[in-house]
């Protein structure tokens, strides 16, 4: 069907969502900042009832395929259409020959094209786009596009790009950072170096990645996609449509998780673009390989590092050469390779640094925006030499540590000073503290807690346990001179609230802390956030923490601008000032008691509201030796990891990781706990198993069949030490991201305690079986 009922349908999905019950007898109403408030959605996320993209439906809808190229680096010579086009219920086949506008796109640099047409860059790039009336359909549809190809070498060592044949018409290197800090010609009395590797990470958000396109009738088209950033993309495939971003909307459907980029832009392009040239509604479900091939990865990365110390221990200079291997396209490969130059000595004072870094295209699958990218990788390598250096000086790792570390009013290697509260000291002290778990008894139900499990696990006493220490740091906010600001207005009406703002609830909980604030600020119960979609103002992109300290703070503002409104009129009447009242569960009163009425009555049937911006203060971008106050805020971690190692079969299990956490303000601790652990299990993931494998290019068994990622047996217990809170005057509440410092950090904890077990290097990550076998003898 085609025509204006078509143009104008409007995509549904299954009702549902409540707040779930209270979590204790004893806190029946929890509300406010620092209460544990329990997601609205939490309910029907339970009961499967939430709406994904997955699930929207729309009259006349048509389903999408995309044709992807079984070749890492190929010429294309033919495209033939004509074989799926002749398909029963076929409707639409679209190539690079029918992009309207820019046929170039990407997250930072515009290098990538929406489909290859002259040359392909690395396997599973898209080709074609199909619509046909069911999805099996087009799938065949897109199998049966003839294309012919002329079979190129690929370049997938990232060390060989610098001499390789350019990839690109922009080249091979996509950026190089030299950082220069000190005196090159210094020298410690210790000196021990190291080459690191960190495996390619899948972020494998476990719901599926879908969209629905639906044209529009004045020529645009409207997408139902779980975006991260609605704005950034509506003005990507804008430009690709050839279209006013006024015709583009970006409507935001519940994210089944997000770990970075939540969604591949170029299966949003193709959506469209397929929903223009039918004038139907298309939408598309990947699979769970067309995912693993679409979405961006973390940096594999290669790191060679060499520290000097003097013989108490204190750490004289670090010197570096880190290598990004890009993929195929540079995506966010220049944010990465910032922060793991700027991080490269961990949060250690280190008088003198010298860091070579580069990112390179290569023909590998891309790589892009992961939580804690850049400082993830540098974290698993700086911490490995600072288990090198005491093991060679004779030290306790922990004390080397300790004798190193960052505190306010440190400089960092990019000459900035640390202003915001660094207790770095205080962290690592606290997990130090906290007593080891028992050793297993040897009974038949701790068995089942050896390495590899009762079937799995060899002679018991070839189980060695180790503790292994780390610290870590990471950035929040947009880094080099990002413009950070959001926009978000306060409704209030009788005795409920509304909250208007994009900024996308990715499962990092903005949405109960914009309920949280208002219900501070306003003292109603009752708070609505909206749906967000681009006819909102924008409020860029969720991630490092931004929404907490961005968006929550154009959310204050609004919300006190409400409050000042409403409370004005009363304390004109009463003769006195706005701040001897007081809002609280719906009341208003005053300091002495004569006043005291309800926010309803107090509104008299009107609607106030109110709209802010929150923009933190500028950055800018490191100069030409890697210099420059390039960040606007950073938090810390301290781990302690205590594994058991099975030394014959190289298995080792996580027994518990313990974390100190310096985190501003805590908000909301129910959530903020969850944030931690969850954090954790992916940074045990990217230490034990993940790695997304290639052979020459080619993604090896895509999918979670073929990529393992850690389950509820392989989450080890998580204790809290201790969460700081010494609050960054500059920031929101003086909150800080909690989300990204576990995944940083954890990995290396991992590999120290397997370290101290084995006594093997442990040098890369994820660890083998066969870097933690031990020769018997």
């Amino acid at each position: 069907m085609t025509g204006p009922d078509a143009a104008t349908a409007t995509p549904t999905a299954p009702a549902g969502g409540s707040t779930r019950p209270p979590q204790s007898a004893d806190d029946q109403d929890p509300r406010g900042l620092g209460a544990s408030v329990a997601p609205a959605d939490a309910l029907a996320k339970a009961q499967g009832t939430y709406p994904y993209a997955a699930d929207l439906w729309a009259e006349g809808l048509l389903w999408a395929a995309l044709l992807r190229s079984p070749h890492p680096h190929a010429r294309i010579t033919r495209i033939d259409t004509a074989p799926a086009l002749a398909l029963p219920g076929v409707a639409c086949v679209v190539t690079a020959e029918d992009v309207p506008g820019e046929a170039l796109h990407g997250r930072r640099v515009h290098d990538r094209p929406v489909f290859a047409s002259e040359l392909v860059r690395h396997h599973g790039e898209p080709i074609a786009a199909v619509a046909a009336d069911h999805p099996d359909t087009a799938r065949l549809a897109a199998a049966a596009i003839v294309v012919e190809y002329e079979v190129l070498e690929p370049v997938t060592d990232p060390e060989q790009a610098f001499s390789a044949p350019p990839l690109h018409p922009d080249g091979n290197l996509v950026r190089h950072i030299p950082l220069h800090f000190g005196d090159p010609d210094v020298v410690g009395d210790v000196v021990v170096e190291g080459l690191y590797r960190v495996g390619r990470q899948d972020p494998a958000p476990i719901g599926a990645e879908a969209g629905l396109a639906v044209p529009r009738p004045d020529g645009g088209v409207e997408l139902y996609v779980a975006s991260t950033d609605p704005h950034a993309d509506r003005d990507l495939v804008a430009a690709c449509f050839g279209l006013a971003k006024e015709r583009v909307k970006v409507v935001v459907t519940g994210v089944p998780g997000a770990m970075g980029d939540r969604e591949d832009a170029g299966m949003q392009i193709s959506l469209g673009l397929l929903a223009l040239r039918t004038g139907r509604p298309v939408k598309l479900v990947a699979t769970r390989e067309e995912a693993f091939l679409g979405h961006a990865h973390r940096h594999p990365t290669l790191l060679r590092y060499r520290h000097h110390a003097d013989t108490e221990g204190r750490l004289v200079k670090v010197e570096a050469q880190i290598l990004l291997d890009a993929g195929a396209y540079a995506d966010t490969s220049s944010d990465a390779l910032a922060a793991a130059v700027a991080f490269a000595a961990g949060p250690y004072v280190v008088p003198h640094a010298f860091v070579e870094g580069w990112a390179v295209r290569t023909n590998n699958p891309p790589s892009g925006h992961v939580r804690g990218e850049g400082a993830m990788q540098v974290c698993a390598a700086y911490e490995g030499q600072m288990d090198k250096l005491a093991a060679k000086l004779g030290m306790d790792p922990l004390d080397l540590r300790m004798r190193n570390v960052m505190a306010t009013g440190d400089l960092m290697p990019t000459s900035q000073t640390v202003t915001c509260p660094a207790p770095v000291g205080e962290l690592l002290r606290a997990v130090r503290e906290e007593p080891l778990p028992p050793l297993p008894v040897g009974d038949d139900e701790q068995d089942w807690l050896l390495p590899g499990g009762p079937d799995g696990a060899g002679d018991p006493a070839a189980v060695r346990r180790g503790v292994g220490y780390a610290l870590g740091m990471v950035h929040m906010l947009g880094i080099e001179g990002a413009d950070e600001v959001s926009t978000a207005t306060v409704r209030i009406s009788e005795d409920s609230a509304t909250v208007i703002c994009a900024a996308v609830d990715t499962g990092q909980g903005f949405a109960t802390l914009a309920r949280q604030i208002v219900q501070e600020v306003l003292g109603v119960a009752e708070v609505h956030v909206a749906p967000v979609d681009t006819d909102l103002p924008p409020a860029g992109a969720s991630a490092r923490g931004r929404h907490t300290w961005v968006s929550g703070g154009a959310v204050e503002r609004a919300a006190r601008m409400v409050r000042t409104q409403l409370l004005q009129p009363l304390a004109a009447k009463f003769g006195m000032s706005v701040e001897l009242l007081t809002i609280a569960d719906g009341k208003i009163t005053s300091y002495d008691g004569v006043l005291s009425t309800t926010v309803a009555e107090a509104l008299g049937g009107k609607e106030l509201w109110a709209t802010a911006q929150c923009r933190p203060h500028p950055t800018e971008p490191l100069d030409e030796f890697g210099q420059g106050d390039a960040f606007v805020g950073l938090a810390f971690a301290a781990m302690r990891a205590v594994v058991d190692v099975d030394v014959e079969l190289g298995t080792v299990r996580v027994v518990e990781v313990t974390v100190a956490q310096d985190v501003g303000r805590v908000l909301n601790p129910n959530q903020l706990a969850a944030r931690i652990e969850a954090g954790v299990a992916q940074g045990v993931g990217m230490a034990l198993m993940e790695d997304l494998r290639t052979a020459r290019g080619v993604v090896q068994r895509p999918g979670f069949t073929g990529y393992p990622l850690p389950t509820a047996l392989d989450t080890p217990e998580v204790r809290i030490a201790k969460l700081i809170e010494d609050r960054d005057v500059v920031a929101t509440f003086g909150a800080k991201a909690a989300g990204a410092v576990p995944v940083v950090v954890a990995p290396a904890a991992v590999a120290s305690a397997v370290r101290a077990a084995t006594g093997r290097p442990i040098n890369r990550l994820p660890i083998r079986p066969q870097n933690a076998i031990v020769a018997q003898g």
